[in-house]
């Protein structure tokens, strides 16, 4: 039997999230925080208005209990763009006196860390939806979600040697992660752009889908997310974090300590229920 949002009320509470500006829409549907990036004129390129909306709505979904999956993607046929490279170099934004480079370096990691660094630790599963291209920044957003969904004309590129950067937002780790090293090093030189096809088979992005099916296979695929034992997905998502840094004999103590702690859940206890009364579990994230 399928489950269904009216068998689970928990997530029902629909309602629209205030980010302070057109750039960033935001609304929680079905348990699921949807957020568009709404620059379709430059190609959902980030600005000074959208990644400050971008790290206060991110800093609020941590401890919002009405959500329990998070979707990212984009308005019209890109998902990001990266940094507005118009606004590069101006010095209208430029402090009167400049900072000093270790003041510049520890202003750029924070913006960093309240950005890819917030959503890449969201306990909430994340999932980034590609309309279209995701490039340098715009790449290392749709890397710092735990799952990604493009469709047939996306494509991803590094794009920081076009521009003569080394690459920011955590892109050098996300995709190492994915793809290994050398591919890594090779997708960064070259700024190649890499097709939907290819991403799928490098393990860049999970799925690929019809351009027309996107947006409503990436909601679906959300709500599924959201109908999850979403306390659990919390402690998973720890598990394979420290799987990337940890040996098997730390890797093996965490597991435990999870597998503890999960055990105690109401999730836990609604699973065992339902496997033996032959019905579908329904969660509630506790």
């Amino acid at each position: 039997m399928k489950k269904t949002h009216e068998q689970n009320p928990a997530i029902c509470q629909d309602a629209e999230i205030e980010t302070g500006t057109p750039e960033l829409l935001a609304r929680v549907e079905d348990g699921v925080a949807v957020l568009t990036l709404n620059r379709p004129e430059v190609r959902n390129a980030l600005s000074d208005t959208l990644s400050p909306a971008l790290r206060r709505t991110l800093a609020g979904l941590r401890d919002d209990p009405r959500v329990r999956a998070v979707l990212v993607t984009g308005t019209g046929t890109a998902f990001c763009a990266g940094g507005d490279i118009k606004g590069m170099g101006s010095r209208a934004t430029r402090p009167d006196p400049p900072l000093t480079r270790a003041e510049v370096i520890a202003d750029q990691t924070e913006r960093q860390r309240a950005l890819t660094g917030a959503l890449y630790a969201l306990p909430q599963p994340t999932l980034a939806a590609l309309p279209g291209p995701a490039v340098g920044a715009g790449l290392s957003i749709a890397l710092a979600c735990d799952l990604r969904i493009a469709a047939e004309s996306a494509f991803v590129s590094t794009g920081f040697a076009r521009v003569g950067l080394s690459g920011d937002y955590g892109a050098s780790f996300f995709l190492t992660q994915l793809v290994g090293t050398a591919r890594a090093r090779e997708l960064f030189f070259s700024s190649e752009r890499v097709d939907a096809a290819r991403c799928e088979a490098l393990g860049i992005v999970n799925r690929v889908v019809p351009d027309d099916r996107l947006q409503a296979e990436a909601m679906d695929w959300a709500r599924r997310l959201a109908d999850g034992p979403t306390a659990t997905f919390a402690h998973m998502k720890v598990n394979l974090d420290r799987a990337l840094r940890e040996d098997l004999p730390a890797c093996l103590a965490g597991e435990a300590e999870g597998t503890v702690a999960t055990a105690q859940t109401e999730d836990h206890k609604e699973a065992v229920r339902a496997f033996v009364e032959k019905r579908e579990p329904r969660f509630k994230g506790v």
